[in-house]
C-alpha cells in the first residue's frame, strides 16, 4: 500500500543577502495513513520548517513532496491554498483565535471557504466543540477560556474540515501540566479513534512519547 506522504530528495535553503543558508537537507521520510510522528531536535534543526513544507504552507528549494498521490511541490500558491483547505488541520503553541469571535465563530472559520452552507458549517463547527468536550463554551470568547480550553478550541477549529493530516507544532508549549496533558489526550484519541495522521513537532519528552514513532532531525538531517 502506498504511503500517505512521501518525502523525497528534500532540500530547503534560504537566501539572505548573497548568502544560502540551508535548512533542510536531503530529507527521505515516508508516513502511512493513520501514523502519529513527533519530530524531536535542538532549535534550529528545520523541525517546523519540515513541519511547514509537508502542510503546504512553505514551498521546498528541491525535491518532491507528495500526498495521497499528489505532489504538492508543483502546485501554484493558489492551488497550494485549496489543497491545504481540504487536507491540513493546523495546531499551533499560542493557538491563533481571534479575541472578537466566539469559540463557534473561530471554530466554523475555516468552513467559510467551504460549499458548505450556514446551517451546515455551525453543525460542523457544533460537533467539533463536542469532540473535544467544549459544547457547554461554544459562545464564551478567548477571554473567558483557560489556556488549556483555548488550545482544545484551536483542536476544534483543526478537526472542523475534516482534514487527513494535523500538523501540530509545539501543542503543549504554552500550557501548565495539567492542560497539557489534557490536550495530548485529545490528539491521541484523534488519532486512535478518528484514525487522523498526525505529525507533531515538540521539544517535550513527555509528548513524544504518546506518538507512535519519533524522528530525530540535526542540523537540517533526519537522523
Amino acid at each position: 500500500m502506498q504511503p500517505l506522504i512521501q518525502v523525497q530528495d528534500l532540500f530547503k535553503s534560504y537566501r539572505r543577502d548573497s548568502l544560502e543558508i540551508p535548512v533542510l537537507r536531503n530529507i527521505n521520510l515516508e508516513i502511512a495513513e493513520g501514523e502519529f510522528i513527533a519530530f524531536m531536535g535542538p532549535s534550529g534543526s528545520g523541525k517546523t520548517t519540515l513541519l511547514n513544507l509537508i502542510a503546504g504552507i512553505d514551498k521546498p528549494t528541491s525535491g518532491t513532496i507528495v500526498i495521497a498521490g499528489t505532489d504538492i511541490s508543483e502546485l501554484n500558491e493558489t492551488e497550494l491554498a485549496v489543497w491545504r483547505s481540504r487536507n491540513i488541520g493546523f495546531i499551533f503553541q499560542f493557538y491563533n483565535l481571534i479575541p472578537v469571535l466566539t469559540a463557534l465563530e473561530n471554530v466554523e472559520l475555516p468552513l467559510i471557504l467551504s460549499p458548505l452552507s450556514k446551517r451546515e458549517r455551525r453543525a460542523h463547527a457544533e460537533t467539533a466543540l463536542e469532540i473535544v468536550g467544549l459544547a457547554e463554551r461554544m459562545d464564551h470568547y478567548p477571554r473567558q477560556l483557560s489556556g488549556g480550553q483555548e488550545q482544545r478550541v484551536a483542536i476544534a477549529r483543526a478537526i472542523a474540515t475534516d482534514p487527513a493530516i494535523i500538523v501540530a507544532d509545539e501543542p503543549t508549549g504554552d500550557l501548565d501540566k495539567n492542560s497539557a496533558e489534557e490536550v495530548l489526550n485529545l490528539i491521541e484519541r484523534l488519532n486512535r479513534e478518528l484514525s487522523k495522521t498526525i505529525l507533531m513537532v515538540t521539544h517535550d519528552p513527555r509528548a513524544a512519547e504518546r506518538a507512535r514513532a519519533v524522528r530525530q532531525l540535526d542540523k537540517g538531517e533526519l537522523a
